[in-house]
């Protein structure tokens, strides 16, 4: 495993993070962890050279958390690096900030948190937390040893992202990047951004939720196949992100054994710098590609979930951007009938309108759900 300075905290952290929000889950229970398969795999994680460990209080309904705290029980917790975040929607006043802190370290079964970060930062969130005194809980929490670094995630734009790197001494931020999201929210530009202003820099998405490893249209295989060096599209949008310099973890949210080995083998080769300039031109193209071809711009975060009547949100832009990529509605139509069931349509939307308010990219999701049911129900 390589490793990497965690921007100006010292620490090195390994370039792959493992990311807790798509642990292994039962069929029959998707709610529920398989807790000794979701375990196996982070000790072979960690065993592997893996440090950087994320997670956050809503990821898997509350229960990935809980899961950490037992899985690093028996000397793994001195092997790694804990990432987990306050829930800034959830925050009323300043008192709640050290109550979900408190809660979050009983459940890690920890005394100190290494990276905290304030989840999912956008203008409201944001406006709301500082009035609350917000730099106030983090001062303290660092003093008191609770937590190492402080950091945040994010998901608004370019402007908002300036202004919160320069209104607090972060140590960190994560952001959501990959070869088809260059310019979007934060962006390159913030990216470079905080690097310069001695942030670590943490990426989410790589693979937009794993889209970009698994819908794979012919025309964008034959341009990654035209390159001299063959690489699946994982280790694309991998080593794209691990040639910037600036990049110190890519977190990944791995579901099995397959896809963890896939990105280990990947990481021995995460220098910065690697690429050429034709393996660089390639990338480029491919994101162009992409971004023509997508119907949602879903990442697949689940944010908007839960439902209140169980509307699988973004498993229906998944199907609707595959019938969009891959010009194959009747196939779409098909495997969207046969997997979602009749309870996690599209059409079971009643149009509540949590979801909305909910959704970091500001995706108009009733309106898109009903593209849903035009597409691949009627």
């Amino acid at each position: 495993m390589l490793y990497r300075k965690l921007g100006q905290t010292g620490e090195r952290v390994s370039i792959l993070g493992f990311g807790c929000m798509r642990l292994p889950v039962f069929n029959e229970k998707p709610e529920m962890i398989d807790q000794e398969k979701a375990a196996q795999l982070l000790h072979y994680a960690i065993d592997s050279g893996i440090n950087y460990i994320d997670t956050a209080y809503p990821y898997h309904k509350g229960r990935s958390e809980s899961f950490l705290g037992d899985a690093l029980k028996d000397g793994y917790r001195e092997m790694v690096y804990i990432a987990t975040k306050l829930p800034s929607w959830d925050i009323k006043s300043r008192e709640d900030m050290d109550i979900y802190l408190e809660e979050q370290l009983r459940k890690l079964n920890t005394d100190h948190i290494d990276f905290y970060l304030v989840h999912s930062l956008n203008s409201d969130y944001w406006k709301n937390l500082t009035e609350l005194g917000l730099f106030d809980f983090l001062d303290s929490a660092i003093d008191d040893g609770r937590i190492k670094y402080a950091g945040f995630s994010f998901h608004d734009d370019n402007e908002t992202f300036r202004e919160i790197v320069d209104a607090y001494s972060w140590s960190l931020c994560q952001i959501q990047y990959n070869i088809v999201d260059e310019y979007y929210q934060a962006g390159k530009d913030g990216l470079f951004y905080a690097a310069d202003k001695g942030l670590g820099i943490v990426i989410m998405e790589p693979m937009r939720g794993g889209c970009l490893a698994e819908m794979v249209p012919g025309d964008i295989r034959k341009v990654w196949d035209s390159c001299d060096v063959q690489r699946s599209p994982a280790q694309w949008c991998l080593e794209y992100l691990w040639d910037y310099k600036e990049v110190d973890v890519v977190l990944s949210g791995m579901s099995n054994i397959k896809q963890l080995e896939m990105n280990l083998k990947a990481a021995e080769n995460g220098y910065s710098g690697l690429l050429t300039t034709e393996e660089r031109n390639i990338i480029s193209k491919v994101g162009d590609m992409y971004r023509t071809k997508l119907a949602v711009d879903c990442g697949g975060c689940r944010y908007c979930l839960p439902c209140p009547v169980g509307v699988n949100i973004p498993l229906n832009f998944k199907y609707l951007n595959n019938a969009s990529i891959f010009n194959n509605i009747e196939m779409t139509r098909k495997n969207y009938i046969n997997h979602l069931g009749n309870e996690r349509k599209a059409s079971k939307c009643t149009g509540c309108g949590q979801c909305e308010s909910r959704c970091p990219q500001h995706i108009p999701i009733i309106k898109t759900l009903q593209k849903v049911v035009d597409v691949l129900e009627k």
